[in-house]
This record gives C-alpha cells, sequence and structure tokens, in this order.
C-alpha cells in the first residue's frame, strides 16, 4: 500500500486516481507525524458492512436518539 500527504496528493490528484483504478490502495497521511487519516480504494472493494460479534446473542438496549432507524443496519 502506497502513502502519501494530503499536499502530495492535492498536487498529483489525477494520478492518484487512476494509480487507485488500477487496483493500488493509497493512504492518506496528515500533519508532522504523517497520521494516516484516510484511505482510498478501488470502488470494487468497497468496505462491507460488519456484523457486531460482540453482541452477537447478548441483549442491547440502544437509546432512541442513537441515529440508528433499524437492526437491519447492524447485519443482524
Amino acid at each position: 500500500m502506497k502513502t502519501m500527504s494530503v499536499g502530495e496528493l492535492k498536487t498529483h490528484f489525477s494520478e492518484v486516481l487512476k494509480e487507485v483504478e488500477a487496483g493500488e490502495k493509497i493512504a492518506i497521511t496528515f500533519g508532522k507525524r504523517k497520521v494516516v487519516k484516510a484511505f482510498l480504494i478501488p470502488k470494487e472493494e468497497e468496505i462491507k458492512p460488519r456484523k457486531l460479534g460482540l453482541l452477537q446473542g447478548k441483549k442491547y438496549f440502544l437509546r432512541d436518539d442513537f441515529g440508528v432507524t433499524s437492526s437491519e443496519e447492524f447485519d443482524i
């Protein structure tokens, strides 16, 4: 996986998109410490929802203002 700073991304944006389109995964870093803040991945490799493994088979409570509309979003 390739890493690049926000500045490099801004400078070479079109080239980076072509690389991602070709299958390259790119980590975007920010700040003096070069902390990874985001990843660019090909559309075909979209992140799929994960199941709540720790809560599977257990009772849990979600407050009304939690912002989740149904258990379908948890893929239970």
